[in-house]
């Protein structure tokens, strides 16, 4: 005893943004996020992303893992997978280890897949 817990992270830590939040500017995060507002800006974890069906980002993503039900516009960078459920609308680039696509996603841009390189040196 005599640890103070209160401090630690926990690894199940999931941030979230709310259907009524606008953000605007960079999210770095080393835990999971869901969006379900909106943000325009760069969103970076270590963790998964989620994007709700009310989700909407306009900016670039980089994850180890992603789902999406919403709006996205720009990049998305996953280094494992990407799950496009059917009311995902994609325009942009996406780079990713593995993706799955439902029927009745959109997605209009690139696609390149297979082991992870970022575009441009990003990390």
């Amino acid at each position: 005893m005599g640890k103070n817990l209160g401090n630690e992270i926990s690894p199940n830590a999931i941030n979230m943004i709310a259907k009524s939040t606008n953000i605007v500017g960079d999210i770095v995060s080393e835990n999971d996020i869901r969006i379900d507002g909106n943000i325009k800006g760069t969103i970076q974890t270590k963790g998964k992303i989620v994007v709700g069906q009310t989700g909407v980002v306009v900016g670039t993503i980089h994850c180890q893992n992603a789902e999406i039900e919403g709006t996205i516009e720009g990049k998305i960078n996953v280094k494992e997978l990407l799950s496009l459920k059917s009311t995902a609308n994609i325009k942009g680039e996406i780079y990713t280890g593995k993706l799955a696509i439902e029927p009745n996603a959109i997605f209009t841009g690139t696609c390149k897949m297979g082991d992870f390189t970022p575009p441009d040196n990003e990390k």
